[in-house]
């Protein structure tokens, strides 16, 4: 079982693209079926103590500018104890589909996701989650898993900056891939199937979790899994 680090009552935001919705506005619980859906039932079966309240903001083809849109409505109007962020994927993609539309390059992705977070933490006191974008094709150096990297970089960078939690789940899909299982985790390259979702959800309890162990737990944990060098 994941200890994590939420208190009773806590309320938790999530808010995406289509891989966060999954469904979302035809569902009667507005959860969707992705890992939103798997984390909320594990929650809610391995700690019904905590009451969690878990909300899913995910909104099919939405890019950074598109949050920033509609972020009083769906963040600061929650009041979130928590916000978990997954953005990226469609950023980089219009820039293959859509190739000659309006792009949201690297520069403008960071200055308005950065002033994103600003807003939440100032205005609701949130603790911050920040997922990596997945991947774009099932194949290690695709052309859009390569656009990726500097999107990558920019959710590796916030999180130090506003010590969030930072789930790296682009890391996790890429080590799944080199283990060439035969199970694919996309439908067609983005979307996921359950197996994407059940890795997406693990990966976000992985990270969460560590937080809510004591540093001497974590550093411990560190110590004992370094490699050791024989003189």
């Amino acid at each position: 079982m994941y200890a994590l680090p939420f208190r009773q009552g806590d309320k938790i935001v999530f808010i995406g693209d289509s891989i966060t919705d999954k469904g979302r506005k035809t569902d009667p619980l507005q959860l969707g079926g992705g890992y939103v859906r798997v984390l909320h039932d594990y929650m809610w079966t391995a700690h019904p103590d905590k009451t969690l309240t878990i909300i899913n903001e995910g909104t099919s083809g939405n890019r950074v500018t598109d949050l920033q849109r509609r972020w009083q409505l769906d963040v600061l109007d929650h009041k979130p104890d928590w916000l978990s962020v997954s953005i990226g994927i469609n950023d980089v993609w219009r820039q293959l589909d859509a190739a000659h539309g309006e792009q949201v390059y690297p520069d403008q992705f960071e200055a308005v996701f950065r002033e994103l977070l600003q807003t939440a933490v100032r205005e609701t006191g949130c603790r911050l989650i920040l997922m990596q974008p997945t991947v774009i094709k099932e194949i290690t150096g695709s052309t859009g898993n390569e656009l990726l990297r500097p999107y990558i970089a920019i959710v590796n960078r916030l999180a130090n900056e506003f010590d969030a939690i930072l789930v790296r789940t682009h890391e996790a899909f890429q080590a799944q891939l080199a283990r060439q299982t035969g199970k694919p985790l996309t439908t067609d390259g983005v979307h996921m199937t359950t197996h994407g979702d059940m890795l997406m959800a693990v990966t976000w309890l992985d990270a969460v979790s560590q937080a809510a162990k004591p540093q001497e737990s974590v550093c411990e944990e560190a110590r004992e899994s370094a490699p050791t060098f024989k003189r």
